[in-house]
């Protein structure tokens, strides 16, 4: 089944990276009918930077292979870039808790002058790890979100959390914490989420959710904004984690051939929520591999 040419399919969290399949896998997701990636940086070396011209050099890998994929596809690429928070762990054992969050910090600024010059669409991941970590660290951990808060209020873009699975408790956490920043809290994502909540639930923030089968199904049954998602690693010893590629394109196709009435619910998560959150509306190449 080919998917309407007019409705742009979005991958709202993936990565790729320079020694994995890159451009390939996004050449896989084209075939399968996608249209948009939102292209998350992560750490290309063995272990997190340790300074900040490592930081400088990923954020640099992320967009060469975001342009490589708009170059060599007809895939349109969205880079966002942040220094990952559980980098922060290592960094502290390394260099100290000051010197890591100085780094974390100055990180975050690298990012929000590449975004305000528009290398970027978006601050992320930023947040918290999202496994048990010492207690230790949790100011500084806060302190660094604080920072991103702070950054994409002054650059005026989205910024894209990381972290545990949230209850309201969590998301009602979040969102005060953003408003104390004075950061809209309507162009804050929370990626990875797994759960369908209720719209009051979110506190303002919106839900990127693992387009697995079942939870994108239950994601359709609601209004916006939400996105989906396949947190795409492109790890050549873990393939296919977190999800495929090409797995948001097949959610579509397989909505639509139970339902072709679904395909105005899909506008929710690839042309309305994009526009709530990052001000425009994802608009499919003239030309679409199927």
């Amino acid at each position: 089944m080919s998917l309407p040419a007019e409705l742009p399919v979005v991958d709202h969290h993936c990565h790729l990276s320079p020694t994995g399949e890159g451009v390939a896998a996004a050449a896989r997701f084209q075939a399968e009918g996608g249209t948009h990636l939102f292209l998350a940086t992560q750490n290309y070396a063995s272990g997190p930077p340790l300074e900040l011209e490592a930081y400088r050099e990923q954020f640099e890998t992320t967009r060469t292979l975001a342009r490589r994929v708009e170059e060599e596809t007809a895939v349109r690429v969205f880079v966002v870039l942040a220094p990952y928070p559980v980098d922060l762990l290592a960094q502290a054992e390394r260099l100290g808790v000051p010197a890591a969050l100085e780094l974390q910090r100055a990180a975050l600024d690298v990012a929000g002058r590449i975004v305000r010059e528009q290398g970027a669409i978006a601050l992320g991941e930023v947040g918290h790890p999202h496994f048990p970590y010492p207690e230790n660290l949790r100011e500084a951990v806060d302190l660094v979100l604080d920072h991103a808060f702070e950054v994409g209020r002054d650059v005026g873009c989205p910024v894209v959390l990381h972290g545990e699975e949230l209850t309201e408790e969590g998301f009602a956490a979040l969102s005060g914490q953003a408003a104390r920043a004075s950061f809209p809290v309507q162009r804050l994502v929370k990626h990875y989420h797994r759960t369908v909540l209720a719209a009051d639930q979110y506190h303002g923030l919106v839900p990127s959710y693992l387009a697995k089968r079942e939870l994108t199904e239950a994601a359709l049954r609601t209004a916006g904004p939400w996105f989906l998602e396949t947190d795409f690693l492109d790890d050549p010893k873990r393939p296919g984690a977190v999800l495929d590629l090409t797995t948001v394109p097949r959610r579509v196709r397989q909505a639509l051939e139970k339902d072709p009435a679904m395909l105005e619910r899909f506008r929710i998560p690839f042309e309305e929520s994009v526009e709530a959150v990052y001000g425009f509306r994802p608009v499919p190449p003239p030309e679409r591999a199927r």
